[in-house]
């Protein structure tokens, strides 16, 4: 006998990801920080009573941007070169049968922010604007395994290229640095993992601009000599 649950958005997070493009592949790969706001009806702050408790927190959300575009049994694994193929419940592919994804960020506490009560949370890998259906606590005795291991991290581990700024924009990193304090680092944490197609991952010299939208910038990348360089910072 099937039955249907009804899922609701308790809140929104805000995060510096503007598309999917060059999002960190997995949570904590990153500084990126977003900030949660509660929707209308989950805003009691008493629902966030002794959060503050605890360092890291799983964060429950719908892939909206993919729900209408339907699921598969078999997806196309990016780590494995993009062509071979994994069960969709072997992988965390986004084109999932309920479309839910799940995160462990770092707590960063409560903070007013327009008008607001919001839980700050860091490391994220989710895109602006993302819905969230649930908040649990990380308890790191149950969910910390030590032994655990991870046979796709042996196929194809995630790269780690030097990141550099092309001296003809640093004014304007530097003006994006005053505006969103952290951005350097944050595009070095995005682009030192090449988030180029696995398929071209091994090209080490490429003369395609590729594009990251981050903030309210289009943060422009080649791959030269090994090393990523960012050579555009254009506003959106």
């Amino acid at each position: 006998m099937s039955s249907s649950y009804p899922i609701l958005p308790i809140a929104s997070i805000a995060t510096p990801f503007k598309q999917k493009f060059a999002i960190p592949r997995q949570p904590g790969l990153a500084n990126a920080q977003g900030i949660i706001t509660f929707n209308e009806g989950f805003d009691d702050e008493n629902m966030l009573k002794g959060i503050e408790g605890y360092s890291h927190l799983w964060v429950l959300f719908i892939f909206h941007q993919n729900v209408d575009k339907g699921w598969k049994s078999t997806v196309k694994a990016p780590r494995l070169g993009g062509n071979a193929t994994m069960g969709v419940l072997a992988t965390r592919s986004t084109h999932r049968p309920n479309g839910i994804g799940m995160s462990v960020v770092k707590n960063k506490g409560l903070k007013k922010h327009n008008g607001k009560t919001c839980l700050i949370v860091e490391g994220v890998d989710i895109v602006d604007g993302t819905p969230l259906v649930d908040i649990k606590p990380y308890i790191a005795y149950a969910d910390s395994i030590s032994h655990a291991t991870d046979k796709l991290n042996d196929y194809n581990p995630i790269p780690n290229r030097e990141v550099v700024f092309h001296d003809t924009i640093s004014v304007k990193v530097t003006n994006v640095e005053q505006d969103h304090p952290g951005f350097t680092a944050l595009v070095n944490h995005v682009l030192s993992q090449d988030p180029r197609p696995a398929y071209k991952q091994h090209l080490n010299d490429d003369i395609k601009t590729y594009k990251v939208s981050l903030y309210d910038v289009d943060v422009g990348f080649q791959v030269k000599s090994g090393n990523v360089v960012v050579t555009e910072i254009n506003p959106l």
